[in-house]
């Protein structure tokens, strides 16, 4: 039987919260022609009623408890905007087992639990979709599923924390130190207060797991993901990069391997003719290759009010759909493999390193004959001056080692006494 309205319920009137809120109010005209259906928020959940009360048109459908939305048969879709992993888990899970849609921006939640909800999805017959799980209003999770299913993936990669390529571009353009860059981001608002979770790269490790699962067709958690921030990045660091034709972006990378899935976040040289180069502020871009499509860049505002929302509501919209023609839970959990997930030391990259060695005849030749020992296999090298008395800067890019060698190779270093210190080591994307 076709529903003329279908009600909703929102967790959660923060900033993504009143982002949806106003696209559907916006977007209400449209809803008969472009759905068939109306969409109508019945419930909304929050913490401060009277704080709430301002943001919205009638403040009757405000409520702080959860059983007034869970128990009501009339709400046939809960979005789930409040972050974190309780109670949105507690919360979705009753939603998925009372027979109500779910849609979700929460990367935190899917990142370690997806494969639970997905599990009570399909058990229930129901829709739990997660669009604005990754990289905002960027399309890359239905893509993946459904307009791309007919290749085998073997990468996908990209910029998906905006708040690290703003700092990174300040960093590029204006010569920025580190301190400084995150200082103005907080300034303008694209860094919160406690940044950890941008800055050391767990943001951007959480959307790697949920892109490498999705892509792959196999389940990676967010502990599977090997993390690294950008926190020791300086100025000199992406000056050398430039010299060598490359700039330095934090990027997430998923490859799937014959001996199984790469999955890890990372500062990364990347050479400056490649997309992703020319991706600046607080934009992402995913990049995606399979065996048929080749390469496909999907680009666009990663955060935001307006942009998650639009992610959000394209979700609501297809469930709504979805209710309409009564083909729900079409597509759920597309995990039907179990490949392995490599451990980083047994991944395989170029390095880039800055080390700071005496400045005598032979010194570089001890360093190559270490890294001959290791099969590390030097492409560039450069010598600077240095600052420092009696010191040379060296700066060198490998060529495709497996990293586990690497690290070897550097821990002797590390003991050479020619060699006083190594001041960078980063990760080069590509061949």
């Amino acid at each position: 039987m076709e529903k003329k309205v279908i009600r909703a319920a929102l967790l959660g009137l923060g900033t993504v919260g009143t982002g949806v809120y106003k696209v559907l109010k916006a977007k209400k005209e449209e809803m008969l022609p472009k759905l068939g259906s109306e969409i109508e928020i019945k419930k909304i959940l929050v913490r401060n009623l009277e704080k709430a009360a301002a943001k919205v048109d009638n403040p009757s459908v405000l409520t702080n408890q959860w059983e007034d939305i869970v128990g009501d048969p009339d709400i046939d879709i809960v979005i789930e905007l409040i972050g974190g992993i309780e109670p949105a888990k507690s919360y979705i899970l009753a939603a998925l087992n009372a027979g109500k849609h779910v849609v979700s921006a929460n990367k935190d939640l899917i990142a370690v639990h997806g494969k639970e909800l997905l599990d009570a999805a399909e058990a229930n017959h129901v829709d739990f979709l997660f669009e604005a799980a990754v990289a905002g209003g960027i399309p890359i999770i239905r893509p993946l599923k459904e307009c791309l299913a007919g290749n085998h993936m073997t990468e996908v990669m990209g910029i998906v924390n905006g708040t690290t390529n703003f700092i990174l571009t300040k960093m590029t353009q204006d010569g920025m130190e580190f301190k400084d860059a995150l200082a103005l981001a907080t300034e303008l608002g694209y860094a919160e207060a406690d940044p950890t979770a941008d800055i050391e790269g767990l943001d951007a490790g959480r959307k790697v797991a949920i892109l490498a699962s999705v892509a792959f067709n196999s389940r990676v958690v967010f502990d599977d993901v090997y993390i690294e921030g950008i926190t020791k990045i300086t100025a000199k660091d992406i000056r050398y990069a430039k010299e060598m034709g490359s700039d330095i972006k934090l990027l997430g990378v998923a490859n799937n391997t014959e001996d199984g899935i790469e999955a890890y976040v990372c500062p990364m040289l990347i050479p400056s003719s490649h997309p992703l180069a020319s991706v600046n502020d607080s934009y992402n871009a995913v990049f995606v290759h399979g065996d048929a499509v080749e390469n496909a860049m999907f680009y666009g505002r990663g955060a935001g009010e307006l942009p998650t929302a639009s992610a959000v509501v394209g979700d609501v919209f297809e469930i709504a759909r979805n209710i309409r023609n009564n083909c729900c839970a079409r597509i759920g959990c597309t995990c039907y493999k179990e490949l392995p997930v490599k451990k980083m030391a047994d991944t395989h990259n170029r390095y880039f390193m800055r080390l700071l060695v005496e400045n005598r005849c032979g010194v570089l030749a001890e360093m190559t004959a270490v890294f001959a020992k290791y099969h590390v296999s030097v492409e560039q090298i450069i010598q600077k001056s240095s600052k420092h008395q009696d010191c040379a800067e060296v700066v060198v890019i490998t060529a495709k080692v497996r990293e586990g060698d690497f690290r070897t190779a550097m821990e002797e270093l590390r003991g050479r006494s020619s060699v006083r210190q190594i001041s960078s080591m980063l990760r080069v994307y590509g061949e």
